[in-house]
This record gives C-alpha cells, structure tokens and sequence, in this order.
C-alpha cells in the first residue's frame, strides 16, 4: 500500500478513486476519534455519550461493509493513514479490523443469532530434512480425529460446528491472506456449515493456490519450520461457552481454564497433527511439534512472525557466540527503523570486538516494555547477562 495519501482529484476523476480516498479517510477519522474517546472514558459527558455509540454504530456498519465488498485497498490505507496521525488510534483500528475480518454475525428470523470465527493454531515443526509437502493432510482417519478433539478437549463449546481446512498453512500462505479474502472465507465456511448442498469455496481455494515455499533444506539439515491450522467454528451467539465473566477474576480464572485445556490438548492431540503433517524427507521422517497458542486468524499470525522472528535472532547469535563464553560477551540494544517500519537493532560484543549485528522487527502495535522484556530473557537463555539499552539508534 502506498504510504503517502494520493492527491486531492479533479472533478473529472474517476468516481471509484475518489469514494476510496474517502471512505479511508472516514473509517481512519472514527477510528481515531473512538480511541481518544475510549482512553477517556471515564469524564465522557453524559451528553456525549449518545453520540459516541452512534458513531460505534457507524464504524461498524462501514467497516462491516469495506469487509463484505473485498474493500483492501481502503482497509490497508486507513490502517497506514491511522499509524501516520496517532499510535492509539492504529491500534484500536488494526483490531477493529483483523477481529472483524475474522468473524461474522449470522442473524435469522426462524433461529437463534448465529457467530462464525476463523481461528488458527502455530506450530513450529521439527524435522529432519524438513515437511515434505505431498504427505500435508494425506491421512484421512487422523484428519477425523484431530477435527473432533476441538470440541472433545473443550477447544470449543461442544455445540459448536467447527471445521479444518485440510492444509497446513506456511507462513507466506497466510500472509497472503487479505482482510478481505479472509472474510469472504469466513462467509464460505458458514455457507458451507448453515447448508446442505455443497457450494462453491472460491476465496478458500485461491488460499491454497500457491502452496509452500520452496526450502533449500538437504536429508540430513535440521529444519525448523512455521505451519498453521486454520479453522472456523460456528456456534449460537449466546452460547455460555464463550461468555467471559464480567469480574476481574472471573475473568482471569476462565482464561487459565481455557489454556489449561488447550495444553492438555498440545500433550493429548500432537501425535494426531503430526500424523496430519505427514512426514520429513530426511532418513528419520519422525516430526517433533512446538504450538503457540490458538487465536483468531490474525492473532496467530502475529504470534508465529513474533516467535519466527525470535528463533531467528537465536540462531544468529547462536552462530556468532560460536566457540566463545557468553558469560564474556555483551548486547547493546537501540531502537531504529527503515524510514518506516521500527526494529531493534543487537551489537553483539567481546572484549570490545563487534560479533555480529542483528536486526529484531518490532510491531508498532506491540507493547515496547513487553517485547524489551522477551528480548532479555531471550539473551538470557543464551548465557547472555550483560545487556545495554540505549535510546538513541547505534552509530
């Protein structure tokens, strides 16, 4: 997406430009105001207050609208124009719209409302040799089983209809995946779960067009690899399933129970995934499995670039500590940027000599506290305890 705004057209431009420039402009714009107001909610006059929901409504009902129309273009320019006028704002809009691209409300007149969400699983695989991509999902009967243990394991409420894509998605498969594709995915899997008749799943299948990346991995390399399960499960909209209790810790206690139960389900069910997976290509074909945790499609996409992006500064390290005492060495770290987009930049040293210089991608949206803190147990991990933070970039 172009990261300037475009120029103010002519009269005679075409109408199509001229709606998209706009409706960006306003979803960035309630967007925008709709943070500020959430940040002070608290002294909102009452006066205000009817105001304010008529604009949720409003945000909603465009936001809703740019989804079902395939709208990216507007989407991804808003998102940009937003990071470009205030960070809360970036935030409460990228949310807005990767939770809204993810799930839809499904309303009858003869039945209970309906809600639809695409859900995704990381898993980092480790082979030999890495996955070979003609065993992805070849066993039906594993298939079968992973797709009831979501309910089973109490994954999911045990009235909802869930179903798997038979694929396991590679990170360039998912990051592929537009907001909008996503929800006309969304839409073809509640077609395909609210009716008998077998329809047409034309955003699924251009999904899966493409298929993995290619990898230079031989027989005998250890391979580390990025798959996701990717799923969408319909249930009632009042089902108490997923009702989060009102009090903090209510609230806290029904989250551990519910990762409580997806790590028993990660001990009981990886054997079943690996059967999914399929195999390596090297002499021993056996998988071992590492899952992140299950979240909506895009939340687990941000997980597995995070982790991604983690093993990869590790192995770089790695690499550069090789034959030395990391007891010795020393990590200064800074913020920097490309013009655009933020990172970290790392200066591995020992006794004054730079090792290596790595470069550790930052999400604007994250919390900068948190990801310092990852970043230092991180280190630590390696045997890494002398650790400098600076706030200037590194000259």
């Amino acid at each position: 997406m172009p990261k300037n705004k475009k120029p103010v057209p002519r009269k005679s431009a075409n109408a199509p430009e001229l709606k998209d420039e706009q409706q960006t402009t306003e979803l960035c714009a309630l967007a925008l105001e709709l943070a500020d107001e959430s940040a002070g909610a608290d002294i909102v006059a009452a006066s205000t207050r009817a105001e304010l929901a008529q604009k949720r409504i409003d945000f909603q009902r465009l936001l809703r609208r740019l989804l079902s129309q395939n709208r990216n273009e507007v989407l991804y320019g808003a998102i940009e124009m937003a990071r470009d006028e205030a960070l809360d704002g970036y935030r409460y809009l990228r949310t807005a719209i990767e939770e809204g691209a993810a799930n839809l409300i499904l309303r009858r007149e003869d039945g209970p409302e309906l809600e639809i969400d695409a859900f995704a699983i990381p898993v980092f695989v480790h082979s030999q040799g890495g996955l070979d991509p003609a065993a992805d999902f070849q066993d039906g009967a594993a298939y079968d089983a992973l797709l009831a243990s979501f309910s089973s394991a109490g994954l999911e409420s045990p009235k909802a209809k869930v179903v798997l894509v038979s694929h396991a998605y590679d990170l360039d498969e998912m990051q592929r995946i537009t907001f909008g594709q996503l929800q006309a995915m969304v839409r073809e899997a509640a077609q395909s779960l609210t009716e008998k008749k077998i329809a047409a799943a034309p955003a699924l299948e251009r999904s899966l067009k493409t298929g993995w990346a290619a990898t230079s991995f031989g027989p005998q390399d250890t391979a580390v690899e990025l798959r996701f399960l990717l799923g969408f499960a319909l249930k009632r909209a009042d089902d108490p399933f997923y009702q989060v209790p009102a009090g903090e810790k209510a609230a806290d206690a029904y989250f551990a129970r519910r990762a409580e139960r997806y790590q028993q389900w990660t001990a009981d069910h990886a054997p079943l995934v690996a059967r999914c997976l399929g195999r390596a290509r090297g002499a021993d074909p056996a998988l071992s499995l590492n899952f992140l945790y299950q979240d909506l499609f895009f939340g687990a996409l941000a997980q597995g670039l995070e982790e991604y992006a983690l093993l990869r500064l590790m192995s770089a390290l790695n690499q550069a500590l090789a034959g030395h005492d990391p007891a010795q060495a020393s990590v200064a770290i800074a913020p920097d940027d490309d013009g655009y987009d933020p990172f970290l930049r790392l200066e591995l040293s020992l006794g004054g000599a730079v090792l290596a210089t790595v470069e550790h991608p930052l999400d604007p949206a994250a919390d900068a506290a948190t990801a310092l803190a990852e970043l230092e147990d991180a280190l630590a991990s390696l045997g890494i305890t002398a650790i400098n933070l600076a706030d200037q970039p590194l000259s």
